[in-house]
């Protein structure tokens, strides 16, 4: 579970706040949008939740980990359940499509190489290209470098899954297929942030979203029949 208690984050003290008294919950296996404008404060959320930055004012929980009582080890130690995927993948151009999926069980995980492999071809078939295993990033289009991206993101099992604009480079045909790729992640039982400024791909989803604007929450919609939120 995910709780953000009045937070509050500021970049430049003279500056307006990023986030201005965030209160949210996203439950265990949830898939939520975050929806608004450049500027929002959609990527601010993500952060904090990775712990890549810490709240100025509030407190973070993240999987019974808090920013009030972290340090450096136990930062490590929350990243290793989280997945990220970004709109500009973050391939390594140097290493083969296997290496690149195969890379965060390496750093992360305590895996032999029998083990690293049948993880590796069991998230890549997830997303339809164990069979491009020994090409190179650059010989893949964007929307194939993408969901070798998603791939690598939960080959640790994470027990969440940030995913920063992941279409927001991608035409609105392969857009779809990565939504679809993420929403069967989620199925499998990872919760699901995707922080998006295309309405379009929240309004026929059924999933619940959280519009901001100005560093603040504006709307936090459920579909009603999937019940309320307690």
């Amino acid at each position: 579970m995910i709780k953000f208690f009045h937070v509050r984050k500021s970049y430049r003290g003279d500056a307006p706040a990023a986030l201005d008294d965030v209160n949210l919950t996203i439950d265990d296996g949830e898939f939520v949008f975050l929806v608004g404008p450049s500027g929002a404060g959609k990527s601010t959320i993500l952060k904090l939740i990775h712990m890549e930055v810490f709240p100025s004012e509030g407190e973070v929980i993240v999987a019974g980990f808090t920013t009030a009582a972290m340090n450096r080890k136990k930062v490590l130690t929350l990243r290793r359940r989280v997945g990220v995927v970004f709109q500009d993948y973050r391939l390594l151009g140097d290493r083969s499509i296997y290496e690149n999926v195969a890379l965060p069980l390496r750093l992360f995980g305590q895996y032999n190489e029998r083990q690293i492999a049948e993880r590796v071809e069991f998230v890549m078939n997830q997303v339809g290209l164990w069979h491009k295993a020994d090409y190179r990033p650059r010989e893949l289009s964007g929307g194939q470098q993408q969901r070798i991206a998603l791939a690598r993101a939960v080959a640790n099992q994470p027990f969440v899954l940030l995913a920063d604009e992941p279409t927001a480079n991608l035409d609105p045909h392969t857009a779809d297929e990565i939504i679809h790729i993420i929403q069967r992640i989620n199925q499998s039982g990872t919760a699901v942030i995707l922080a998006t400024h295309k309405m379009e791909l929240v309004m026929n989803s059924g999933e619940r979203y959280v519009r901001m604007d100005q560093g603040t929450i504006v709307e936090d919609w459920v579909d009603p029949l999937r019940g309320v939120r307690s």
